[in-house]
């Protein structure tokens, strides 16, 4: 990863390399390139899924998911076919948790994993159908075994991340960015609520971007992009001139973001409409049948 920008350490993460970005151990196993961003998508929505039923905030459920983008990065990061992106999930879910006042406990946490992947539910995430409470019942030793792989998870995670598990997330950032360009005043209206809201919808979908934005852009950056699409959308005029170069970002990296962020929905569209009559692999034994079916 790329160090941190020095002197904004409080406003910045570790970036993935080219080299990072260019192989990773999944592709070293002979995961296609196509099949991994469809495990990655279906990794980071059980992350999302996890995260609403744990009823987390929205902050520690985007550092989770980060976490775990960052995890299969680079030829030493973990791999689909030694790392099962169910069992990376929770244990990234775990280590956000662990950072808030509120923790999860572990049990907890393995009781909504065995749930959301359990029967129909793994089709309709995070709004799953009722189903039989005994089709997702985890029993006393089912629960030490997923406890267990649980913590051995989350220790391989920290040693590859060399546990650098802190995550910015631009989500605040854009908001005081919307107040200091006057778009977002304190008695809101209703065309500025529509801004900060479709600001937030852009931050959140980029989590699922194909592109890795969040391990790939700066959370100033993202802010920036947001705000940039989110107004050309609402139609709400920011000031004239490179406004964004204020906050030290420049067109080049602009473009590429709004560009990427138009794209998310179609992409995510086109990848439900690929797995809708199926259960996307999650875990290791999944993805091997996948690869040789």
């Amino acid at each position: 990863m790329v160090p941190e920008v020095d002197g904004l350490s409080s406003l910045s993460n570790p970036l993935a390399t080219v080299e990072q970005l260019s192989n990773s151990s999944s592709s070293l196993d002979g995961v296609s390139p196509a099949l991994e961003s469809s495990v990655r998508y279906a990794g980071l929505q059980i992350t999302q899924a996890a995260g609403i039923l744990l009823r987390l905030p929205q902050e520690t459920v985007a550092q989770a998911m980060v976490i775990f983008t960052r995890f299969y990065i680079g030829s030493e990061g973990g791999s689909f076919r030694v790392n099962g992106a169910k069992d990376v999930s929770a244990a990234s879910v775990n280590i956000a948790a662990k950072l808030t006042a509120d923790p999860r406990t572990t049990r907890s946490i393995c009781n909504v994993y065995d749930y959301l992947t359990s029967g129909p539910t793994r089709q309709a995430f995070p709004d799953p159908p009722a189903h039989d409470p005994e089709s997702y019942f985890l029993s006393e030793g089912g629960y030490h075994s997923a406890r267990a792989l649980l913590l051995q998870t989350e220790t391989i995670i920290l040693r590859t991340l060399s546990f650098d598990t802190k995550v910015v997330i631009p989500h605040h950032l854009a908001l005081t960015y919307l107040q200091t360009l006057g778009v977002l005043p304190s008695v809101p209206s209703s065309t500025s609520r529509a801004l900060a809201s479709r600001t937030l919808g852009h931050l959140n979908l980029a989590l699922f971007s194909p592109q890795l934005l969040y391990v790939t852009h700066q959370p100033v950056t993202l802010a920036v992009a947001a705000i940039y699409l989110a107004a050309r959308e609402v139609g709400v005029k920011l000031p004239s001139g490179e406004w964004w170069e204020v906050f030290d970002v420049d067109r080049e990296d602009l473009g590429f973001l709004v560009v990427a962020l138009k794209s998310c929905e179609g992409w995510i569209k086109a990848e439900s409409k690929k797995w809708h009559d199926r259960s996307c692999p999650l875990t290791v034994d999944e993805i091997n049948l996948e690869i040789k079916a």
